[in-house]
């Protein structure tokens, strides 16, 4: 009756000390990014309709935000069937993957100091009392042989979490598990950006290629025309030797090219986890340049922060530092453990699981921590030092977040601008080309006025190339700045550990 009303006494402890937990430290509020509410980063509303008129080609912007799959906005099956394969197959998101579930495994480490622990335990003993030991003390004609010990039981512990200590750790657990997810998602953003960029310089360097081959064969039309003319006695030789000049000067550019293309197969390869040249046959056959779609979304710049995965993990961070100040701060109360052992105990192997064989303890331990060297105040500081230091880290992560959008969006207009001027450009030196042979050929203007125009229009063809290119890749930058797409779920789950496949648990 007594043992049964001590238990019951102890059970009522425990209860009034559960029933009063509550975590200490600060709690954790999400921060205010601050960022601009207006609908625009800095710019003005889209341009006019007479400004659209004049230029029909360039793409404008609106606040609403687009597909999370930004890279169909180009319309190219090629590069969409691509990137459909980046979360599968890049090797940087996969090790992500791995780390995430890192996190998650942790968790459960962390989590299970708030559950008692329960051990079993058995053990066997054959114990023989030196005779000239404490048993001398009784005399020299005592004698006592051998004995067997024969235990088996299990003892319990279980930490009562009165101030949040391992609340506060699963805390900081749940925050990095988030923010490895973030993470995650921050790599995804960053391999299929860099794909999509590889892609549009390899359609670039192969449009260039074909600039190239169609200015070597005008270049070498000029040659038979200034060689036929040579022989007429109507031009020198002089001329015959500079077309011929500019067809070698023009075949010149190939290998370079060419060359550019090896490397941005290559480069697709490797973000695919394939080895090079692994997508020769997907990629060799020459395709245009994937254009800019008519409108390219901005959304608010007051949801940039939910956007953007390395500003929702740096978030998280500064969460996972905030509950370890509460885990430090809880490292100075006192803990309560409630410990319990029940055993079976006997001399003799057929007494042992007799009930009078049957012994156990059972009762609560407090510990007060009274002198710790500086240990705990040392450890406080350096929690509310990287507390601060992810604040600021916070901080950094979302102004440079809205340097990037603006710098992005700059360039993608000014590229456009750049663009319409070279298309006029390309247009002139063209008709120029074309004019200036006829009057070569009638005799009307000399030889060099025809190389100048060759010149010119190929340098025009490869700069509207270069910028037609540029506009694309600064529209993939301006998404990646942008977050890379507002998807709500991960098209991944993390791999099954190798423990759990082998049914190792």
């Amino acid at each position: 009756m007594i043992e049964r009303c001590g238990i019951g006494l102890a059970a009522t402890f425990c209860a009034l000390l559960t029933s009063g937990c509550y975590s200490v430290g600060p709690d954790f509020t999400p921060p205010d990014p601050l960022l601009p509410r207006a609908s625009f980063f800095g710019r003005a509303q889209p341009q006019s309709a007479e400004e659209r008129a004049a230029a029909p080609e360039r793409a404008y912007f609106e606040s609403a935000p687009g597909e999370a799959a930004w890279w169909k906005t180009f319309r190219d099956p090629t590069l969409t069937s691509l990137a459909g394969r980046v979360a599968d197959a890049n090797l940087d998101v996969l090790t992500a993957t791995v780390r995430l579930g890192e996190s998650r495994a942790q968790r459960g480490v962390t989590a299970s100091a708030a559950l008692p622990s329960v051990n079993g335990n058995a053990s066997y003993q054959r114990e023989l009392y030196s005779k000239n030991g404490i048993l001398s003390l009784a005399g020299p004609n005592l004698n006592v042989p051998p004995i067997s010990v024969w235990q088996t039981g299990f003892d319990a512990s279980w930490e009562l979490d009165i101030w949040g200590h391992v609340r506060r750790q699963v805390e900081s657990a749940d925050a990095q598990i988030e923010a490895s997810e973030y993470q995650r998602r921050d790599l995804l953003v960053t391999a299929l950006a860099e794909l999509a960029r590889d892609y549009v310089d390899l359609r670039g360097a192969q449009a260039q290629i074909a600039i190239v081959n169609d200015n070597l064969k005008s270049a070498s039309e000029i040659l038979e025309l200034t060689r036929t003319r040579a022989a007429k006695g109507l031009t020198s030789g002089l001329d015959v030797e500079n077309a011929a000049a500019l067809v070698e000067s023009i075949r010149a550019e190939l290998p370079s090219l060419e060359n550019q293309v090896e490397v941005d197969i290559n480069a697709i390869s490797l973000i695919l986890d394939e080895g090079p040249g692994a997508l020769k046959s997907e990629l060799t056959r020459a395709k245009p340049i994937p254009p800019t779609p008519p409108r390219a979304p901005l959304g608010v710049p007051s949801e940039l922060a939910r956007r953007r995965p390395d500003i929702r993990a740096a978030e998280a961070q500064l969460h996972a530092a905030t509950a370890d100040v509460g885990v430090a701060v809880a490292d100075f109360y006192p803990s309560v453990k409630l410990n319990g052992n029940i055993e079976l105990n006997a001399l003799d192997l057929k007494n042992l699981w007799k009930g009078s064989s049957l012994q156990y303890q059972f009762g609560p331990s407090v510990e007060l921590p009274i002198f710790e060297g500086g240990r705990l105040k040392s450890t406080l500081d350096l929690r509310a030092n990287q507390q601060q230091e992810a604040a600021i880290n916070y901080h950094k992560t979302v102004l440079q977040a809205w340097h990037d959008v603006v710098n992005a969006l700059n360039a993608f207009s000014s590229e456009q601008r750049r663009r319409d001027s070279l298309k006029a450009a390309v247009e002139h030196s063209r008709e120029a080309l074309s004019l200036s042979r006829v009057r070569y050929t009638n005799g009307v203007a000399d030889f060099i006025t025809v190389l100048d125009a060759q010149r010119t229009l190929l340098a025009s063809q490869q700069q509207l190339a270069q910028s037609t290119t540029s506009v694309s890749t600064d529209l993939i930058q301006l998404y990646k700045a942008l977050g890379g797409g507002w998807e709500q779920t991960f098209p991944n789950e993390p791999p099954q550990p190798v423990a759990a496949a082998l049914s190792l648990e």
